[in-house]
This record gives C-alpha cells, structure tokens and sequence, in this order.
C-alpha cells in the first residue's frame, strides 16, 4: 500500500478550520480526506489551534514572528524588514524539513513572501489558502467585515469564502474551490460572520481533497520516470 500524503497546516489562531481537517482525516466528518497531516505550525505561541493538534497526536511547531523582532524598536524599519525575511526563510526551511506533499493555510495570517514561497515551489510543493471574500472582492485582511459593510451599502449582493492557490499576490491565486452566499441587509455582522465559517469549513476539506488529487496525479505520472531511473543505476 502506498504511503499516504502528507499535509502541513499553518494557522495563526483558534484553529476551527484545522479542526475540520482533523475530523475529516479521522472519518468523523464527510467527504473524507484520504491523507494524514504531518505537522502543524502556527505563527503564535498561544494559538488554541495547537491545542487541537495536540489533541489529534499531530506535531506542532511554533515559528513566532515577535520573536524575530525582539528588542528591534519599531522605527527600526531596514532591521524588521530584514529580520522578517530572515523568519520567511527559516519558515520555508522548517517546512522543507518536513517534506509535506501539500501546504494548507488554514487561518495564517501572516503574508508569505517570495523569501517563502521560491524555496517551496522550486522543490513542487503546492500551497492553498482559506480566504473569506469571492474571487477579485476584498484581498487582505478583515474580508468578511469589508464584505459585510458592502453589502449593508448595496454595493454588492453576495459575499462567500474560496480556497486558492498561493501565489506573491495576496489572495489573488487561482480558485479551486468558490462558496458564494448572499449578503442580507437585515444581517448582523456576526451572523453573516457565523456563515461565513460554516462555509470555510466546508471549503477548506473540498479544496484540500482537490488539491491532493492533482497531487496524486503527479506522483502517478512521475512514477514511471522515476522507476527508468532506478533500473539504470
């Protein structure tokens, strides 16, 4: 039987759209996805997200970027600059370690520069992202209280979630999974706020499958290239 692949979450905060994952690698929620995540690392220290993985027997590590910037004053801007890249690169380096077959963001809230992102592609890892806004509305950050605030001015009529590939460009990467939901002008901001997780949560397990199925993909067609290899050594 083969090995199955092997997913790295990265998530800044409580963690809820990880838990979706956890629970649809275990079989307790469907569509089930066929995987099992390797590692989780989460960019703050006091993330209840790690309390879910540990809770899932799933590794976590701590990658702080407060610690980079520990007794840098914030006027300091060329030494911050240089040490956020230094924590990108370790980032990349860390991930690289482990040897995932794909990166989910789930709740990362930190931007991954090229400094991250060349390392990761040159060694064909591909890496998804949870955004909550459509395709082309609000990239960034507060997506759902901007989408909101649209809607409520009758600027737009449908707000919603989407899992797209990573790319430099914030939140601008290729859609592979787009859950639209419309905007109600009668709607409180934490309501539209609760469905817009429950999509996430959904979104997020789609979009994962999807992405481990072109994964696999790959591996199939790689495989016969790779076994020519082997007989000629």
């Amino acid at each position: 039987m083969a090995p199955k692949s092997q997913i790295l979450v990265l998530i800044s905060g409580s963690g809820t759209n990880l838990q979706a994952l956890i629970d649809s690698v275990a079989g307790k929620s469907s569509p089930q996805i066929d995987a099992q995540i390797a590692t989780v690392i989460s960019s703050s220290p006091t993330a209840y997200g790690l309390t879910r993985a540990r809770n899932a027997d799933i590794p976590t590590i701590v990658h702080d970027l407060q610690q980079y910037y520990k007794d840098i004053p914030k006027d300091d801007k060329d030494r911050r600059k240089q040490m956020r890249k230094t924590f990108n690169v370790d980032l990349a380096q860390k991930v690289l370690n482990i040897a995932p077959d794909l990166i989910v963001c789930a709740g990362w809230m930190l931007i991954l520069s090229p400094s991250f992102l060349n390392p990761i592609s040159a060694n064909g890892i591909p890496i998804i992202n949870l955004h909550p806004a459509l395709p082309g509305q609000f990239d960034g950050i507060n997506a759902i209280e901007r989408a909101w605030e649209a809607g409520q001015r009758g600027v737009i009529t449908k707000g919603g979630v989407m899992i797209h590939r990573v790319i430099k460009e914030v939140d601008q990467g290729e859609p592979l999974v787009v859950k639209e939901l419309e905007l109600k002008k009668e709607e409180k901001l934490e309501e539209y706020q609760d469905r817009v997780h429950a999509a996430e949560h959904i979104a997020i397990v789609e979009g994962t499958i999807l992405a481990l199925n072109e994964v696999n993909k790959q591996k199939v067609r790689l495989a016969p290239i790779e076994n020519f290899q082997l007989s000629r050594q």
